[in-house]
């Protein structure tokens, strides 16, 4: 089984399956998700098995027939860890392709359960190593000390994780190159090596006007350019990933709740994020849905309809009848069709493909 050149870091949610699910399957040949259950503060071990986000796990599970992700919960309070492993342990037993993750920093009986797993499922396991800025060298000796841990026979992945990568953070590609240079040694402890980083920024009440395209440059996209160049002998499998359409925070909120009266239709080019805000309520509604479409289709960067099925919903709006609803979407609809058009656009853009 070829590695993945692409790990998008998707929650367990509704728009993010329908999105991977709707990947042409080249793409999603190329696409190995990390899957991250959502928060669930406070909830027993009982309340855990029956949460509403099992039934969209039980889809995700699927829809992995014949390629590998990994699966985390990263918000898994120390209480409810046995639970947690116990859920992770069932659905990477079921197909062997949804690999369970630990890191350094999480507590010992984590890291013995998702080792544990890997051991009896034999798909590996994923290394989680969080960096939201500068490189900490006392973290390599957490990594080798977890991996002293690791069953000989199991593969093991490294996952550097840069979480939001943006213009304000200029040397993110020097501090992943330290801590590659201090993670990845020629022995080849690791059967893959991805670093994430990057993400559509968060949207706020007075960032853009309504309908009218604003656009971000895409820093994480810079800091990977900068990885590929520094040509590290030691890195000949490295992979790339991302947060998508979503800023990384939002994976750390609870499904459900109230949201802002508006949304975003997203659209990725090889320099920026675009994003265009609509308003999900009101007289002129409908109207300014499809007005937003069509500046989104109408932009240089626009990669035809036919490019994927992100490509093809956005058509499909803009030419609607300003008469009719229909086909207007909500905040599922542009979340997955974002996500489509940008992880069909990564894959892509990378080199092998």
């Amino acid at each position: 089984m070829s590695e993945p050149l692409y790990v998008p870091v998707l929650p367990v949610r509704q728009h993010a399956r329908m999105a991977y699910e709707r990947l042409r399957p080249d793409i999603q040949a190329s696409v190995a998700p990390l899957w991250n259950l959502p928060p669930s503060p406070g909830a027993t071990p009982t309340q855990l098995r029956q949460a509403h986000w099992q039934k969209e796990l039980r889809q995700v599970r699927g829809v992995h027939r014949r390629h590998p992700g990994w699966i985390d919960a990263p918000f898994a309070e120390a209480t409810q860890t046995p639970a947690f492993a116990e859920i992770l342990a069932e659905y990477s037993a079921l197909n062997h392709l949804l690999r369970p993750v630990t890191g350094p920093e999480r507590g010992e009986a984590q890291q013995t359960a998702a080792l544990e797993t890997a051991r009896r499922c034999g798909s590996g396991v994923g290394v989680r190593v969080r960096m939201p800025g500068e490189w900490d060298g006392a973290v390599a000796e957490a990594v080798g000390a977890l991996l002293t841990r690791v069953d000989r026979a199991v593969p093991v992945d490294l996952l550097l994780d840069l979480g939001a990568v943006l213009p304000g953070r200029p040397d993110a590609g020097k501090e992943a190159l330290r801590a590659l240079d201090a993670l990845v040694t020629p022995a080849g402890e690791w059967r893959t090596v991805a670093v994430l980083g990057g993400a559509f920024p968060h949207v706020t009440d007075d960032m853009a006007r309504f309908g009218e395209p604003h656009e971000e440059p895409r820093a994480d996209w810079d800091m990977w350019h900068e990885i590929r160049a520094a040509r590290r002998e030691s890195l000949p499998q490295l992979g790339y990933g991302d947060y998508g359409v979503q800023p990384p925070a939002a994976l750390a909120t609870e499904p459900g709740g109230g949201g802002p009266p508006w949304g975003v239709l997203r659209y990725t080019t090889d320099r920026s994020f675009v994003l265009c805000k609509v308003l999900n309520g009101g007289p002129d509604r409908t109207a300014g849905i499809r007005a937003a479409a069509r500046r989104i289709r109408d932009l240089p960067d626009f990669r035809t309809a036919v490019a994927s099925a992100g490509e093809t919903w956005l058509r499909d709006c803009a030419d609607g009848p300003v008469t009719d609803s229909e086909g207007t979407g909500t905040h599922t609809q542009w979340l997955w069709a974002g996500s489509v058009q940008h992880m069909t656009h990564v894959v892509r853009s990378l080199p092998g493909t």
